[in-house]
């Protein structure tokens, strides 16, 4: 099955991420890729994440398709303007890609290019009515295409964010402008996801929490202290904290794979998004001590 007609279906979705290197030496990314197959439903394509420059992401979505991988399109809004946006989308059609996520994109100050200009011509909301105007056989303006895209568009959003209200309030904006389905921002707190979800499961759309790998209490920290709407409980920093150095990677792969478990388990959400931040190759181990390999 697609990652569409997956999800869809009522399938325990995952999909995890592969970041473009910087520079052209797509080595160890094709060595990710090669793990993944196989044993996730799609691969998220990150679009110069965090505002650093990396190769574009609609190169390696086409990479991905040759090693057995349906990919991900992830789009953000600040790089480009609503004509670059378009031909880009188009661009991705023709080339077999039907999967995007669209996101407004982290401002330039967060990376490596301190001098660039931020375009913001659009932001999500505008990007997903555009994509589905493009479905629709029309550009932003009305203007009509020759042929039109079949995208399977989704967006973002932040369940732990505090307060939590302007969050829902864009979430529904986003149902209305045409996402099907969200990856959310990194969770840990399941309870409070489960709130979420209970407003969430009213809309229709289809939800993948999002996981991000904790592989030591100085990232845990870290976390907490500079990532807006993520929050890492002090029980999972003491559970870390206790496991040691050596064992505490470990210990944050048993922590995703018990979360995903219980996700699954309770019906929680249509899935998980799990973002291993350079350690691809342990997203296997993850899904096998989670009982889904």
């Amino acid at each position: 099955m697609s990652f569409k007609e997956a999800i869809e279906s009522g399938k325990f979705v995952v999909t995890a991420e592969v970041g473009p290197p910087k520079g052209t030496d797509i080595a160890t990314m094709i060595h990710d890729m090669h793990i993944l197959k196989g044993k996730i439903d799609a691969v998220n394509v990150t679009d110069n994440q965090s505002a650093v420059m990396r190769i574009c992401s609609l190169a390696v979505c086409k990479i991905a398709m040759e090693q057995g991988l349906e990919p991900i399109l992830q789009m953000t809004c600040r790089d480009r303007n609503r004509i670059a946006l378009q031909s880009d989308l188009l661009g991705a059609s023709v080339l077999g890609i039907h999967n995007v996520l669209c996101m407004t994109g982290d401002h330039v100050t967060a990376g490596d290019q301190k001098g660039a200009k931020s375009v913001y011509d659009i932001e999500s909301v505008q990007l997903l009515q555009l994509v589905d105007s493009l479905n629709k056989g029309k550009d932003m303006h009305g203007n009509d295409l020759k042929g039109t895209t079949s995208f399977f568009q989704g967006a973002v959003v932040t369940p732990e964010a505090n307060p939590l209200e302007p969050q829902l309030m864009k979430f529904e904006k986003k149902v209305r402008a045409g996402a099907n389905f969200f990856q959310t921002q990194a969770i840990y707190d399941i309870e409070k996801f489960k709130s979420f979800m209970t407003f969430a499961k009213k809309t229709g759309a289809k939800i993948m929490a999002g996981l991000v790998v904790l592989k030591s209490v100085g990232m845990a920290n870290f976390l907490n202290n500079n990532v807006p709407g993520i929050k890492v409980p002090p029980e999972l920093i003491a559970e870390l904290k206790a496991a040691g150095k050596e064992k505490a990677l470990d210990t944050g792969l048993s922590i995703t794979a018990r979360h995903i478990k219980q996700l699954k388990e309770e019906n929680i959400c249509d899935g998980v998004h799990i973002m291993a931040i350079g350690m691809e190759d342990k997203v296997p181990e993850i899904l096998q001590r989670a009982g889904l390999l």
